[in-house]
């Protein structure tokens, strides 16, 4: 009899996919899920512009597109304002944003977002930086 693909998940309501998808040692997809899955998620937002997606054309926030734009005060708040919206269309049934922060300092975006998750009320933050 095969192994169970499932052995070791709590319940498959609980399994999510990772992105991009990882293969474990056994040869099967692994699956993750708490925090590792909604940074993940959170992750897919943020880096996916709409359009990319055939299925769900305004899925995403087009971080990259803000990018290529000039730094300034108006940037940084309508990064704020983006980030903070598409997350809460897309995983508002997940979280709830607490605060973004975004800071661009020549080459280098760093986004800061504080979020409480609806599942325990638990509050965590996710930073990422990139030029």
């Amino acid at each position: 009899m095969p192994p169970d693909p499932l052995q070791g998940i709590e319940s498959p309501q609980s399994a999510v996919f990772p992105f991009p998808l990882a293969v474990g040692t056994a040869g099967r997809i692994d699956a993750s899920g708490g925090d590792e899955a909604l940074r993940g998620k959170i992750v897919q937002v943020l880096f996916t512009a709409p359009g990319e997606r055939v299925n769900r054309p305004d899925f995403g926030c087009g971080l990259f597109n803000l990018v290529f734009e000039p730094a300034n005060d108006v940037l940084v708040a309508a990064m704020e304002f983006t980030i903070a919206q598409a997350l809460t269309r897309w995983l508002g049934d997940d979280i709830v944003v607490n605060a973004v922060d975004v800071a661009a300092e020549e080459e280098t975006v760093a986004v800061q977002i504080v979020y409480t998750r609806k599942q325990d009320l638990a509050r965590q933050a996710v930073r990422i930086q990139f030029r």
